[in-house]
């Protein structure tokens, strides 16, 4: 990282939020040939440290091609309905625009699909598990997952599956260049390891808010750098659990010590059972893996890059606007005044005392709303090396 000399008070306090998050130093970072090929294969930006990298599952330009065509092919779905990209559009930050998406059979999924920027940097994958820590750990979920279904490639479906990569016309040499040591045709840990290679590539650090941190004191507008105040101030508290470089505390990178690294999970009140901490029943977050009944309601804080392009937010997709998740965050938790999951989470037991409420003109909402508009990359939604090989086909 360079050398830089900040030029205001929000710029200071900004970067050293990105510093501590990342666990840098200001200093400029010695590499070596090899994490500076990495750096350019991957395409990170100079304010980030390099994500970690499974030695078992090293990228190569020829698996993250392979990668990027297995992503947007409706192959990889037993039905050849779906792919990867059906919740995951890049126009949306690889996010999908609705509440909770639905498999490739239709049904239903309970959680709402986060978008993909930068997910080779977070401490843990998904809404709310602390087992899942590498994207091909992750990966073999939507692929393989028979409750609920979502791309289908159950046991049943699998030889079919697979046979249809390896009787394709492309795919044969794709493989063969992507996993030259390999004698065997298409499995699915070759395919899940060129997906997680193309994953590693969706990177976003062009915004208008890495420019300022990066010393462009004219890339944020006056309501903007009010917005970034409030944001990391006292009373908004947002940075409390969205900051450093992924605006995330779910974070690791190659310098992050293994042995101090934290998986925070989140009670933010959106819900309140019954009045006892619950929140419903189909979808208690962590509490699901853990059986702690302490850990009722606790979600991973997503990162917030690009949240502009990635409504509707919270975990299951119930809050349809920034602005409405700003107001839930000033109320203390959300009313939910009838049905099946009323309750006040305002008044949950086990929300984090972070979340305690605040009031908010109308004005200070705006401002937040513009700094958050700042973390919009367009250079991600318009990257043509992550964009869908087929189109136009």
């Amino acid at each position: 990282m360079k050398n830089l000399k900040p030029k205001s008070w929000a710029y200071s306090l900004s970067l050293l939020l990105l510093l501590t998050a990342c666990g840098e130093s200001s200093t400029t970072i010695v590499q070596s040939d090899e994490q500076v090929a990495m750096r350019a294969l991957l395409d990170i930006p100079e304010q980030f440290a390099l994500p970690v990298i499974p030695e078992f599952n090293q990228p190569t330009e020829a698996k993250i091609a392979l990668g990027r065509r297995l992503f947007y092919d409706t192959k990889l779905s037993a039905n050849e309905t779906q792919s990867c990209s059906s919740c995951h559009l890049q126009s949306m930050a690889f996010a999908d625009g609705v509440d909770k998406p639905a498999g490739s059979t239709g049904e239903r999924l309970k959680r709402n699909s986060q978008g993909l920027a930068n997910v080779a940097y977070h401490s843990s994958l998904t809404w709310a598990s602390t087992n899942l820590v590498t994207l091909e750990e992750q990966l073999n979920i939507p692929i393989r997952s028979d409750n609920p279904i979502e791309l289908g490639v159950t046991d049943s479906e699998i030889d079919t599956v697979l046979a249809r990569f390896d009787n394709d016309t492309i795919y044969p040499s794709l493989f063969a260049n992507a996993f030259p040591e390999s004698e065997t045709g298409t499995t699915i840990n070759k395919i899940i390891f060129a997906l997680a290679s193309f994953c590693r590539t969706i990177i976003s650090g062009e915004s208008a808010y890495d420019s300022y941190l990066l010393g462009d004191e004219d890339a944020l507008t006056e309501q903007q750098k009010r917005g970034l105040a409030l944001f990391n101030g006292e009373k908004f508290e947002c940075f409390h659990c969205h900051n450093g470089v992924l605006l995330s505390t779910s974070y690791q990178d190659q310098n992050s010590d293994p042995e101090n690294l934290t998986q925070p999970h989140f009670n933010n009140g959106l819900y309140n059972v019954g009045g006892t901490g619950d929140y419903p029943a189909d979808d208690q977050g962590l509490f699901e893996l853990t059986a702690n009944p302490n850990h009722r309601g606790l979600f991973r804080p997503p990162s917030l890059r690009n949240a502009e392009l990635t409504a509707p937010y919270m975990h299951d997709g119930s809050i349809e606007t920034l602005e409405g998740v700003i107001k839930h965050y000033a109320r203390g938790g959300t009313l939910t005044a009838g049905g099946p999951s009323a309750g006040d989470g305002k008044f949950n037991p086990l929300k984090s005392g972070l979340v305690q409420g605040f009031s908010a003109s109308d004005q200070e909402i705006e401002d937040i709303i513009a700094f958050i508009e700042s973390l919009t990359d367009t250079s991600l939604t318009l990257n043509p090396n992550l964009s869908d090989p087929f189109a136009g086909n």
